[in-house]
């Protein structure tokens, strides 16, 4: 039986259907990241790994910013020492891990600014959706700061290094076509992000969750390896998720004819 789901004080999630729906309700500070926030991350996420009933999850945000980064004026007044945040940092990395490796598809709806933290945040998403006020910058050169919630990974696979030395350099903005070229994004729409992520979500939560799991957390895992090793890898996962049940009830629907085909849109 699947535990309750953890108490929330920076979001609001709610089931439709199989779809989790997770919104960053921290408007009134531009969804900044605080530590607590970082932490209740890392449990709904932690939850979702373990719920059953829940097949993908879309996470949006309250207002017109979808996330501002981190908090910095609780950074600025807490006065850390560099150990204690070295140690913020690791629950960064644990809230975000823990996104990405939930098993379960996630989308980001995103608009308005996903800057720096608020980058770290999306780039740990599978899929994000960006609308026509979307942009997405690193600051940190600006602020007097090095990123520390992963973007050093996971923006970096996504845009190359160069351009996010660039982008951390010299405040560089990404948006629109632009964004979805250097990887950003995968999608962008003229109407709701929501809508649109949404779809994605219900769609992808009908594979069914084996296939899910080894897609969302493999191909990011197997990219960590040499060669011969995600060869090897790559063969023990499709070993055991080509033969599940549910595989060989779609394959059969393809060897008859009666499952959908792929078509161009």
């Amino acid at each position: 039986m699947t535990d309750a789901m953890p108490s929330l004080e920076f979001m609001k999630a709610k089931a439709q259907g199989n779809v989790l729906v997770v919104t960053l309700d921290r408007a009134d500070k531009r969804n900044a990241l605080s530590a607590a926030f970082i932490e209740e991350i890392c449990a709904l996420f932690e939850w979702v790994r373990r719920s059953e009933p829940v097949r993908a999850v879309v996470m949006k945000a309250e207002g017109s910013v979808f996330c501002a980064g981190l908090d910095l004026i609780e950074h600025h007044l807490e006065d850390r020492s560099a150990t204690d945040f070295m140690y913020i940092c690791r629950r960064w990395h644990a809230a975000f891990d823990a996104i990405q490796h939930c098993g379960k598809p996630v989308v980001g709806a995103l608009n308005g600014a996903v800057v720096g933290g608020g980058l770290e945040l999306a780039s740990s998403f599978h899929i994000r959706v960006a609308d026509q006020t979307t942009y997405f910058a690193l600051p940190e050169g600006q602020r007097g700061i090095f990123t520390g919630g992963g973007a050093t990974v996971r923006v970096a696979r996504l845009v190359g290094e160069a351009r996010m030395v660039d982008m951390m350099l010299t405040g560089r903005v990404y948006s629109g076509d632009e964004a979805v070229s250097v990887g950003l994004c995968q999608y962008l729409v003229e109407g709701s992000s929501f809508e649109k992520a949404m779809a994605i979500a219900s769609k992808a939560a009908e594979n069914p969750p084996l296939s899910n799991f080894a897609i969302t957390s493999g191909i990011a895992h197997i990219g960590n390896m040499a060669s011969g090793d995600a060869y090897y890898a790559e063969a023990f996962i499709a070993g055991i998720t080509n033969t599940q049940p549910a595989s060989k009830d779609r394959l059969a629907a393809f060897m008859n004819k009666s499952a959908a085909k792929v078509l161009k849109d």
